[in-house]
């Protein structure tokens, strides 16, 4: 009976989508598997029934497999998801194509007249500077770059970063720490070092999440198949040998990693840039990232505007105004600022919509060579910015573009005077080494 299900087995192909898609059975392996059937049949006695019996319900159980075994070499784990990462970027890349192409049907801005040619990101890893739709897989090959020099930190980032839904990461950690936790608890038990990947709870919370297999790998577990008793078939088990001391006391710090993980994002890139002075200081044109809506639908709701503006002019009470004031905020994803300096010189940054004024007076600061002396940021319209007050730009109607003067605290000015004190350097140099002229 085992020669049977065994030519069977080889005969039957799968082919895999790639880690945790479900294997789907090739139309013409169907019929490769009956022409080699019925060859084998001339060539050997026929199995007795209750063989076919146990082959056919070992087959079925073959065929209802979600996943292939998951090979342990981070080679080719790392080769998998990077084919598949290939396949997301050129997905994606086709279709911000299409999206583009239908924006500029309607509005179209020559890249040589906008204020910035774009938003950046800068990777935590690398280092490198990165536009919106390249930070996504960058991230995801970077992570995968640090299973060869840090597994378990790999495989930490890997669950943290690659599983967007929040709640599904918190049961896979809360599982593996209690794996973890009984382990240590209970060093000489095999029960709590043997996990059975057929487990309910296993195979719902814990291998749906990317990394959570890495992890354990990193852990030390190892797979290996067991038969199953009476039957032909072997059923896979992650299977941990017995820790010594130390070993339970380094499972215990990977786990407390687990739990302390974050996501890792790509940080917005500020693109800090100084201008000389212009009369256009003003005047933005900003590209379509820093916008919630399509280039139709600005379009659109400024045509609408247009039309209305005149006839709520005198019908909108304050809390109308407010509110619509605060749904104008919410078109946009990002700011792009201006802050005048006592020389005329603009140094130009981009914020996060929802970025808080104590990151614009940080910008601020790390831009100038004496940056530690105290200064104020005027809105417009007159308003002092606060660093103390934890308020959002959008907020404070900075979005999606203003232009902010700055001025140095005249009572500490008029102390450096009276002192003999210079006046103080403004910009730092290598921002005045690539200084440009506004369009």
């Amino acid at each position: 009976m085992k020669k049977f299900f065994d030519d069977v087995k080889r005969d039957f192909k799968f082919k895999t989508m790639g880690p945790g898609k479900k294997l789907t059975e090739d139309s013409s392996t169907k019929s490769e598997v009956v022409q080699s059937s019925s060859s084998a049949k001339q060539n050997r006695h026929a199995p007795s029934e209750g063989a076919q019996r146990a082959g056919a319900a070992a087959l079925a159980r073959i065929e209802q497999q979600q996943r292939p075994k998951v090979h342990t070499s981070q080679d080719v784990i790392r080769n998998q998801v990077k084919r598949e990462l290939e396949a997301e970027a050129a997905a994606l890349a086709e279709k911000e194509k299409a999206a583009t192409a239908e924006g500029s049907k309607v509005l179209v801005k020559d890249p040589a007249v906008l204020s910035v040619s774009g938003v950046y990101f800068t990777c935590p890893l690398t280092g490198a500077t990165l536009t919106k739709s390249e930070r996504e897989v960058h991230i995801k090959e970077a992570i995968l770059m640090r299973f060869e020099e840090d597994p378990v930190e790999a495989s930490v980032m890997m669950i943290h970063t690659f599983n967007k839904d929040r709640e599904k990461v918190k049961a896979a950690v809360d599982i593996i720490s209690k794996y973890v936790e009984n382990i240590c608890k209970n060093p000489t038990e095999e029960k709590y070092r043997r996990i059975k990947l057929s487990n309910k709870v296993f195979q719902e919370k814990v291998r749906s999440v990317e990394g959570s297999r890495e992890f354990l790998q990193a852990l030390g577990f190892t797979s290996i198949m067991v038969p199953l008793e009476g039957q032909e078939e072997e059923e896979e088990f992650l299977v941990l040998p017995e820790q010594c001391p130390d070993a339970l006391e380094l499972m215990k710090e990977r786990r407390d990693r687990l739990q302390r993980g974050e996501p890792v994002r790509a940080q917005l890139d500020r693109q800090p840039q100084a201008f000389r002075p212009s009369h256009n200081a003003q005047h933005f044109e900003l590209p379509s990232e820093f916008y919630n809506m399509t280039a139709e639908e600005l379009k659109k709701e400024q045509l609408q505007k247009s039309e209305l503006v005149e006839k709520n002019a005198m019908l909108r009470t304050k809390a109308m105004r407010e509110k619509e004031e605060q749904r104008e905020r919410r078109k946009y994803n990002y700011t792009l600022l201006r802050i005048r300096l006592p020389d005329g010189n603009l140094l130009q940054g981009t914020f996060y919509a929802w970025d808080r004024q104590p990151v614009l007076f940080e910008f601020v600061r790390e831009s100038l060579v004496d940056g530690w002396q105290p200064f104020e940021l005027i809105a417009p319209g007159g308003q002092k910015l606060q660093e103390s007050e934890d308020v959002a730009l959008a907020e404070s109607n900075l979005v999606p573009a203003a232009l902010i003067n700055f001025a140095w605290d005249a009572a500490v000015q008029a102390d450096i005077a009276a002192a003999g004190g210079k006046r103080p350097t403004l910009l730092k140099p290598e921002l005045l080494s690539t200084i440009r002229t506004l369009s």
